[in-house]
């Protein structure tokens, strides 16, 4: 398997040998449940969370009581969900604003919520002629969602520039940023964008999977959703005291071997963020076969395209049968498909580990199939 090209980081980053050795370790040598004991192991796995979460805000430039462990990125939108919703509680039902930009778990929940009348409108964000979000049009509206870059197309959106125009609109505004994809290929900064809630999750920029990431900015002002042991303060039969954020939304036992190989994927990928210029290069070489439509601009963070008259599953299949991993389908982005007129395509992703002769591979094999 080691002559395989690895095309696929947008799904999936793979684990850099640090990740994999400190975890190994950890299980080995320094495991231990956290928040839970007295002794000198028990405290020195509080002492590693308390750094892991500590990496994470200093990388989205956040505090750390506003960093909660999540399972993924997609356990985190639904979280931040039942949160606001419980926020405003069952008198008022408010409008949401989502785009076609949006990965299935960012949208999905709030349709699902409009099936069951917890929310009022679901609006819709409109998108320019790039696909890019129209923020000229941003609609009023009670909480907004933001994809932050899509993962079929891979162009990072004006964060800042759309909560802006959403709050012109409505001050108080809900927003919540999905940053899975851009976390990987630019810098968040949670205190410039102005946002309510952010997240991803950890196995994209290569740490385990198992981690993800939920932002909070007021953390203390909102309710947790799940309950559990060590989010308690106190508790008896008539009275219950939530502990202060972010343990108040941590209820039972970490994924602690996942955290301490998170804080070390952050080193790594500040150190080794994916080389783009792999994809403008891929790009050109593609853009000489007619058969090749090109759906991603050159400057993408991911290269994304259909053939005619080829299933993305049959190309997909060809490349795997030829050493190529990529991904094929609607990529979780059931809308954006649809807006670019497709049911589906084929993504090629770059890591830090991808080269040119890996390039000159894939562009080979796309010779081979697409004749």
């Amino acid at each position: 398997m080691n002559d395989v090209v690895y095309f696929d980081a947008a799904a999936s980053f793979l684990k850099p040998e640090s990740v994999i050795d400190i975890q190994a370790d950890f299980l080995r040598h320094r495991y231990a449940n956290a928040g839970r004991g007295v002794c000198a192991r028990a405290g020195a796995v509080d002492d590693m969370v308390a750094h892991a979460r500590q990496r994470v805000a200093d990388f989205i430039n956040a505090d750390s009581a506003q960093i909660v462990f999540t399972s993924n990125a997609t356990d985190g939108l639904n979280r931040a969900t039942n949160i606001i919703l419980a926020q405003y509680g069952h008198d008022y039902l408010p409008t949401v604003a989502v785009s076609d930009l949006d990965h299935h778990s960012a949208r999905l929940p709030w349709v699902e919520m409009l099936a069951r009348g917890k929310i009022r409108e679901l609006l819709k964000c409109e998108l320019d002629e790039n696909f890019d979000i129209n923020i000229k049009s941003v609609p009023k509206s009670d909480v907004l969602v933001i994809t932050a870059m899509s993962n079929v197309l891979g162009a990072a959106q004006d964060v800042v520039a759309i909560i802006r125009a959403a709050r012109r609109k409505n001050p108080n505004v809900i927003t919540i940023v999905d940053a899975s994809q851009y976390v990987v290929h630019e810098k968040i900064d949670v205190r410039a964008w102005d946002c309510d809630f952010l997240v991803f999750s950890g196995h994209k920029i290569g740490a385990d999977t198992g981690i993800g990431i939920l932002y909070i900015r007021d953390a203390d002002k909102y309710m947790p959703d799940k309950f559990g042991g060590g989010m308690v303060l106190r508790v008896d039969d008539n009275m219950t005291i939530w502990n202060n954020a972010p343990d108040k939304f941590e209820a039972g036992t970490l994924p602690l071997t996942q955290i301490c190989g998170l804080a070390v994927a952050i080193d790594e990928l500040e150190s080794h963020r994916p080389n783009l210029d792999l994809i403008k290069y891929m790009y050109d070489g593609l853009k000489k076969n007619s058969r090749i439509k090109i759906l991603s601009s050159r400057d993408a963070a991911v290269l994304t395209f259909v053939v005619d008259g080829m299933h993305p599953l049959d190309f997909g299949t060809y490349a795997g049968a030829n050493g190529i991993c990529l991904r094929v389908g609607n990529m979780c982005a059931s809308w954006i498909c649809h807006a670019l007129g497709v049911d589906g395509a084929v993504r090629v992703s770059v890591g830090p580990w991808n080269t040119k002769l890996d390039a000159d591979k894939f562009l080979s094999v796309v010779e081979k199939i697409v004749k």
